[in-house]
């Protein structure tokens, strides 16, 4: 059973994916420092280095972002016009695409994209695709039969994977409905001054419930009576379906917190050593660069060959590095020492084994291959904070 727990930890909104009573995700966002991510701004160009082909833009505040210039040849100006030409000074229309991580600045486009609960609204990427987590060739076929017509030329349309088998209309009346919310943006643009934000994405809690995989969702819980408002307000505007999977926890003597272990979870997803039941375990090191992912035996004292003990830890572990790079949300490239292995067909099962286990994770991950030197490298794509900044954050509040 899947349930989304919301609930408050540290002062912060701790949002945690829970599935037969493991958290598998979690996410926290301090009161005081929201994310930015998907917000729209007016912003000022602050400086424009040709060598690296991209511009900084000031969005308010004095958080300057990095906006490339390669991706976004065409710009959104502040009095909502569209051209190709930059010059420092311009105000322009941008989106944050990437949070700040670390010392990188947050990532700006003019690309902007409105995400519903069936599908997501491209300006500026035209054209109909699909999740790539919808495998039904025939079903797809029938809707770009259906809705290609109904596409503009400057927009573009995602079927979300909660889109899978929705009816066309049902497709069509989300999506016009996100046309109109960026219309709506730019029409009011003009009268608006620099650095205003013209577009607010909803807060993290809130896009988790939108971003739940609706067919397995169950139960949405919290205790925090705010909170607890909010969402219901949300269903109600925009998933009136889902109105009643949310349910207000009450027990003045087991909060939700301490009901599902949060203070531990955290605890273990800061920690470098992960055992495995067998009794090998992992060391996840994540680095500026890569996070780097070392499978050990361990305490492992099994009655099998050495090459059945040895296919047996690595397809435990490939199955627990699934859980762990959702749950401790770290991206971008990332590379796996498993326990080498001499038979190609075991390497082969193994890869197979780890690409499964990442079928789940609804932020888009790719297993690569083995390398020359026998590693495994896959990357999960760069949205949020990881797990250990965000927990940082709040501890310094």
């Amino acid at each position: 059973m899947n349930k989304l727990i919301i609930t408050r930890w540290n002062q912060a909104i701790c949002t945690a994916l829970a599935q037969n009573g493991k958290i598998l995700q979690l996410e926290l966002e301090p009161d005081c420092e929201k994310s930015i991510l998907n917000n729209i701004y007016i912003g000022k160009v602050q400086n424009i280095v040709k060598n690296i082909n991209a511009a900084f833009v000031e969005i308010g505040n004095g958080v300057i972002g990095y906006y490339s210039l390669s991706e976004n040849q065409q710009h959104w100006y502040g009095n909502g016009s569209c051209g190709s030409r930059l010059r420092i000074g311009d105000e322009i229309i941008v989106q944050v695409s990437r949070d700040a991580v670390k010392t990188k600045a947050p990532v700006l486009t003019g690309k902007f994209v409105f995400t519903g609960k069936l599908t997501v609204l491209t300006i500026g990427k035209n054209g109909l695709s699909f999740s790539s987590k919808i495998l039904d060739r025939s079903w797809k076929d029938a809707i770009k039969k259906e809705l290609c017509g109904e596409i503009g030329e400057k927009d573009g349309l995602i079927i979300r994977t909660n889109g899978k088998h929705a009816a066309p209309k049902e497709l069509l009346t989300e999506f016009h409905s996100l046309q109109n919310v960026f219309q709506t943006l730019i029409n009011d643009a003009p009268f608006r001054t620099c650095y205003t934000r013209l577009y607010q994405a909803p807060s993290t809690f809130l896009t988790n419930i939108r971003n739940a995989y609706a067919d397995l969702l169950e139960e949405i819980v919290t205790d925090e009576v705010e909170i607890f408002e909010e969402i219901k307000h949300f269903l109600e505007q925009e998933q009136p379906e889902d109105l009643k999977k949310l349910r207000f926890y009450q027990d003045p003597f087991l909060p939700l917190k301490n009901l599902y272990c949060l203070d531990q979870v955290i605890q273990r997803a800061e920690q470098q050593q992960v055992w495995l039941k067998s009794g090998g375990y992992l060391v996840i090191q994540p680095t500026e660069a890569l996070v780097v992912v070392d499978v050990n035996t361990g305490k492992y004292s099994g009655k099998k060959t050495k090459a059945e003990t040895i296919l047996k830890i690595n397809m435990e572990a490939a199955e627990e590095i699934g859980v762990q790079l959702r749950l401790r949300n770290l991206s971008g490239i990332i590379i796996i020492d498993f326990i080498d292995m001499q038979e190609e067909e075991s390497r082969m099962l193994l890869l197979e084994h780890l690409k499964t286990a990442v079928l789940q994770d609804p932020v888009k991950t790719t297993v690569v291959d083995f390398t020359k030197l026998n590693l495994v490298e896959l990357t999960r794509k760069k949205i949020h904070k990881p797990l250990h900044e965000q927990i940082a954050a709040c501890l310094t509040l």
